[in-house]
Order: C-alpha cells, then structure tokens, then sequence
C-alpha cells in the first residue's frame, strides 16, 4: 500500500496506510477487497451522500474519513499518533510501555527522527497550556476530542531551528510582526536566498535596510560594523557628505519655517521677515509632499538657494544690520586668522633652523606688511569717527607699518 507523507497531504508527520490483507485471505469468497468494500459500503449506507452508489470501496472509505479527520483537526491527528505511540524522555522505561522511542517511531513511519520530535514538542507545548493531555495520559491507539486545526500552527513548527535561542528570537519577532514563525524561520535558513532577493529586487532591499535600520537602534555591533563598512566604501563615504548636506541645508529652511529665525551669511541670528518665512513654509511643503524614495537633493538646493538669497537681501537692505554682518564678518575672519598664527610655534630655535626655508620669511614678512596695513586704517578710521580726541587722531595719523626684521 502506498504511504501518505505528511509533506504531500497535511504539513507535518507521517501517516502509514494500515497493510493490506495477505494474498491468501484475498477474493471476493474470503473476505478480499472486493467482497469487503460491498460489506463495509452496506454497512455506511447513512455516511454516503444521496445520488451516490451504494457500494464503496473501503479503501475510498477510509480515505474519506482521514481526509475528514484531517480537516477538523489538521496536525493534531499526526501528533496525537505521536504522543500516544512515542515514550517521553525520562518518562517511563522501554519494559514498562508499549510505547517506542521517537527513533524507532521514525523508522517504523519511514521519516525522521526530527520530524517526529517537532510533532512531540508540539504536543508538549500544547500539553503544558492544558489544550491535551500529557504523554503519561495516552495509550498507544487511544482516541481523544483534539483541538481544531487552526490552533494547530501556533504550536508546531517544521523548522528544525525553532527551538533554539536563534529561533525562538525569530519567533517572538514573527509572532510582534503579525506573521507565521516558520516564514522567518525559514527565510532565516537560507541566507543565500535572502542575498539572492536583495540583490535582485530593489522592494526587497528596500525591506531589508528598513528592517537593519530599526534594528541599528538597539544593536551597538552592528552600528560599529556599518560605520566601518561605509569609513571603508568610497561611494558610501560620498553619499553620506552629500546626504549631510542635504540634510544641513533641509534644517536650515526648516528652522526658518519652523522657529521663525534665520541665521546670516556671517553668523549673525536674526527674526527672519515675514516674506522669508512664508517663502521658507513654501518650500518645506513641497518637500514633505515628495514620496520617501524620491530624491529630494534638488529640490532642499532649490529651497536653500531660494531663502539664503532673500537673507542676503534682508541684510543689504537694513544699513544697520548691515554695518552688523560686516564687523561680525571682520571679527569671524579675524578669531580664525588669530588662532592659525597662534598654532605656529618657535619655542625650539634648533628646529625652527631645521625647518627654515626663504620663503617662509617672504611670506611673514608679507604677512606683516599687511597687518600694519590694517592697523593704520583702523587708526584712520578711529580719528575720523565722531566724538574721536585730537591727539587720538594725530597719533592715529602717524602710525606706521612696523619694518620688517632684517633676513638672517
């Protein structure tokens, strides 16, 4: 007789069709197919459907009624064969039950062990939540009311991985996402697919750097692990400058929109006008309208470019403000100036005669010249303002550049 596996009828176990009767009780005379399936089909008249032949084979019969069992129950009737056929570990011992080991069982049912023992922690699970009795309770070929079908995949996993730590993570995780364990389960086993999906089909990438970006939230390792990939990667490197980018200007129009201030070419942090703000709100919404995988570098550099010209216009058109940019813009250059020349140092005159070359002189000399420059002009500017004293003004007047040292 033909097996009925579990892989081509119900997803789990192995059912074995009952053998057949020796060829010498066979014929219709003795009790053979023929005559047993008119008796047995006699005798259902009430299971057969009206406008069906009376006489069934009882191989079609005991089809029937598995199929039947099968769907009230699903899994449950496989597992049920388990529990009542296979001893539980550290139960009771080989002498004192009918009852076999899941290796036995296994070879008896032509599958694997594994196969059983996935039957078995499901039953047990099941067992533990008071939905069956305990293996201790069954007897082989005792029948009980089991459970529905439904209820059956909450408890029974075909992955062989379910039950470890691993597993039961992409469990719990499957179970938080709405779907079937053995789904992640299974995709968990085969990574090579996973890459095989990822690199064919831009949905699924797109799934994948969704699913690592949450999980870079709670996971230091694999933060370490991607900045390091990326601080290694050329392309990754650029994109990222080109994303900071984007995302500084973004803020920029957004802090406009948002918080009503605007900070100037100079660093000055000013109330933006009416008509930058509304032109910065302007912006804004055209972005937050843009899908999420749209690319939106061109439109934040049209939306940045757009509202820094109209602060640079607010400035130019208030004197005063922009008497303001203009001294803090002096200032900006000038702390910045003050701290390069600070970082030269000469402490050492053995190295500085190392390091000596002519054009390092030429070019502080030059520096030099310049400053005085700057110092005479300032000094001017100081006599000619109102409320400057005479004197302060002749000295300013007469100040000149220092001299240069002379060349060693």
């Amino acid at each position: 007789m033909t097996a009925v596996t579990e892989d081509s009828l119900l997803g789990g176990g192995v059912w074995v069709e009952p053998a057949a009767k020796t060829p010498e009780a066979e014929g219709p005379e003795a009790g053979g197919p023929e005559a047993e399936g008119l008796a047995v089909g006699a005798a259902a008249g009430d299971d057969l459907a009206d406008g069906e032949p009376g006489e069934v084979p009882a191989s079609v019969l005991r089809d029937a009624r598995d199929f039947g069992e099968y769907a009230r129950t699903g899994g449950w009737a496989f597992a049920l064969k388990v529990a009542r056929s296979v001893r539980p570990g550290g139960g009771q011992a080989a002498g004192e039950s009918a009852k076999v080991s899941a290796k036995r069982f296994a070879e008896l049912a032509g599958c694997s062990p594994e196969r059983v023992m996935r039957h078995y922690r499901a039953w047990d699970a099941a067992a533990d939540d008071g939905l069956v009795p305990q293996f201790e309770a069954l007897a082989p070929g005792q029948e009980i009311d089991l459970p529905e079908a439904d209820v059956w995949t909450s408890y029974y996993s075909s992955r062989n991985s379910a039950g470890s730590v691993r597993g039961t993570a992409i469990t719990a995780a499957a179970e938080a996402e709405g779907i079937r364990p053995t789904k992640a389960l299974e995709v968990a086993e085969n990574p090579t697919a996973l890459r095989a999906a990822i690199l064919a089909d831009p949905a699924t990438a797109h799934t994948a750097r969704a699913a690592l970006l949450d999980r870079l939230r709670e996971d230091p390792a694999l933060q370490t692990g991607l900045a390091r990939d990326i601080a290694r990667t050329d392309e990754l490197k650029k994109a990222v400058a080109a994303e900071n980018q984007v995302a500084g200007r973004l803020g920029y129009v957004r802090r406009i929109a948002e918080e009503g201030q605007v900070r100037t070419p100079a660093g000055q942090t000013i109330e933006a006008p009416v008509e930058l703000r509304q032109e910065a709100e302007r912006h804004l919404s055209l972005l937050d309208e843009l899908d999420e995988d749209e690319d939106a570098g061109q439109w934040t550099s049209e939306a940045y470019d757009t509202v820094r010209e109209l602060v640079v216009r607010t400035v130019e058109a208030d004197p005063e403000l922009h008497l303001t940019e203009r001294r803090t813009k002096f200032y900006s250059s000038l702390q910045k100036a003050t701290k390069v020349f600070e970082e030269l140092t000469f402490d050492d005159a053995e190295e500085l005669s190392t390091l000596y070359e002519d054009d390092m002189l030429t070019r502080l000399e030059e520096l030099q010249q310049a400053i005085g420059s700057c110092i005479t002009a300032l000094r001017g500017a100081a006599a000619a303002a109102p409320g400057t004293a005479p004197e302060d003004a002749a000295d300013g007047a007469s100040v000149t550049p220092p001299a240069a040292p002379p060349r060693a």
